[in-house]
């Protein structure tokens, strides 16, 4: 039979690019023969017209060799992937991957070779390259400008950057730092914060230790105009220690001596200038006190130290009136 006869030598050819004619045409004559014996005597003959060997010389026209050959070699590698990520190695995979990229590219002359960095001052070209994810095997051809940018800004000293890559081998970065503000303590923690409040890195250095220092919860955030407001009165400023945020609504002064100032809630700047006159005018700060109450828009109250509370006792007692013998 001529169907047979094709089938035959589709068989015959035992090629890896004819496996998936193979397997379909084998499929065709099975699901047929299937078919032949399980279907019921008809009432009256039927002409075969033998469809199934139509779809079988489709099937040699139309399928390309090869595809059987593509599809294995697809399936291979997806078993490969699965694999990989399965196993937890496909940040390693990327990696060697990446390695490879570049080292073609800097083969082929895009080998960085210089690296200009503008508007550094706290952090070294070292730091900055390796912020923004720049190495030694790293190519300028396939370096992401994006990608670097969005990792230098994500650093808390960097506000803002901008890449530049001028072929075949430079590398230009322009940075703006943040500007180290204040010391800002909380729970225990030092940090050394930025005007707008970034918490920069934690207090490890020497050079920040003359840095003005504010306390607590939100101060970090309020710092800076508490602190303008302050550089105002001068005198004041000049022996502050620290300036602590109460309750996330005030502000106390704690002085380089020792003295409080509490400060009130509101109307601020005139509390200062009433600080500053009467220190300049009485010396309120060199008085043996450990405490200045400001809260109390009409009044202003002094806590005296344990040692000037008990002289104040005594001289009181000094001055009293001692009775005569004959009062009753």
């Amino acid at each position: 039979m001529d169907g047979a006869g094709r089938l035959g030598r589709s068989l015959r050819s035992r090629g890896p690019q004819a496996d998936l004619k193979a397997a379909a045409i084998g499929a065709v004559v099975l699901l047929r023969e299937r078919l032949g014996r399980r279907a019921r005597v008809p009432a009256r003959p039927v002409i075969d017209r033998a469809p199934s060997n139509r779809v079988i010389l489709l099937i040699e026209r139309y399928l390309p060799n090869r595809l059987g050959v593509a599809l294995t070699v697809m399936m291979l590698l997806g078993s490969a992937g699965f694999g990989i990520v399965k196993g937890g190695h496909l940040n390693d995979f990327l990696a060697a991957l990446s390695d490879t990229r570049n080292a073609l590219a800097n083969s082929a002359g895009f080998r960085i070779t210089t690296v200009v960095i503008n508007g550094r001052k706290q952090l070294s070209q070292d730091e900055v390259l390796a912020i923004g994810g720049v190495n030694g095997r790293s190519s300028l051809l396939f370096l992401d400008a994006a990608t670097v940018r969005d990792k230098l800004k994500a650093n808390a000293w960097i506000s803002d950057a901008t890449i530049l890559k001028l072929y075949p081998g430079q590398l230009q970065i322009d940075i703006v730092e943040r500007t180290a503000f204040a010391l800002w303590q909380q729970d225990g923690r030092l940090s050394v914060i930025s005007e707008d409040g970034a918490v920069l890195e934690p207090y490890v250095s020497r050079r920040f230790v003359a840095l003005p220092l504010v306390v607590g919860k939100g101060a970090d955030v309020r710092a800076r105009d508490f602190l303008a407001l302050l550089d105002r009165y001068p005198h004041v400023r000049s022996v502050t220690r620290a300036a602590i945020f109460v309750g996330e609504r005030r502000w106390n002064l704690r002085l380089k001596d020792g003295l409080d100032i509490r400060l009130p809630e509101n109307d601020v700047g005139n509390a200062l200038a009433v600080l500053s006159k009467l220190d300049k005018e009485e010396r309120l700060f060199s008085r043996d006190i450990v405490a200045v109450d400001m809260r109390l828009p009409d009044r202003l109250t002094v806590q005296l130290s344990e040692d000037a509370a008990k002289a104040r006792e005594e001289l009181f007692k000094d001055k009293k009136p001692k009775k005569k013998a004959g009062d009753a």
